[in-house]
């Protein structure tokens, strides 16, 4: 059977260590052991790890400890993916200053993976961003991405 292919925005391995959102550090911690499984392909870009050396210390240095425990391929920021972020900006799916949000929508796209993870319901993962992202990937001649929120991936407890 074939894996699933996910990409990982900065703020799900951010929230592995989110004492101020209990709920969603748990929903986050407990996802990662079935990344750590490898059940799932994981995609990182070159734009989430910059965002995990840009964090301060000691969030830094937990998160990269974190990344190094899961196997998963590195996609690069490129020309393809930065045309292709502008055009979701042009059908108004995300506001001009969330410029990394859409790269990184944009990265998984042409990575071919079947979903991006995100914890950043106000650029990323909402109706507005998911309709724009769906309207041009199909006009450009990409497959559809599946936008969620980590839980949505969580084994149910039956």
């Amino acid at each position: 059977m074939k894996k699933l292919k996910i990409y990982l925005d900065t703020s799900v391995i951010s929230h592995l260590q989110q004492e101020d959102a209990p709920e969603k550090m748990r929903d986050t911690l407990a996802l990662w052991e079935d990344f750590k499984s490898g059940i799932y392909d994981i995609v990182l870009s070159d734009l989430t790890l910059a965002e995990i050396d840009d964090c301060a210390e000691p969030k830094r240095s937990f998160m990269r400890e974190r990344v190094a425990e899961i196997q998963y391929e590195e996609a690069m920021r490129d020309d393809e993916s930065r045309q292709l972020s502008a055009l979701y900006f042009e059908r108004g799916g995300l506001p001009p200053k969330s410029k990394d949000d859409a790269l990184h929508i944009a990265i998984a796209t042409i990575c071919e993976c079947d979903v991006i993870l995100s914890w950043n319901f106000r650029h990323i993962v909402n109706m507005r961003a998911i309709t724009a992202v769906d309207s041009v990937n199909i006009y450009q001649g990409y497959r559809t991405l599946r936008i969620m929120p980590p839980t949505m991936l969580l084994k149910s407890e039956e």
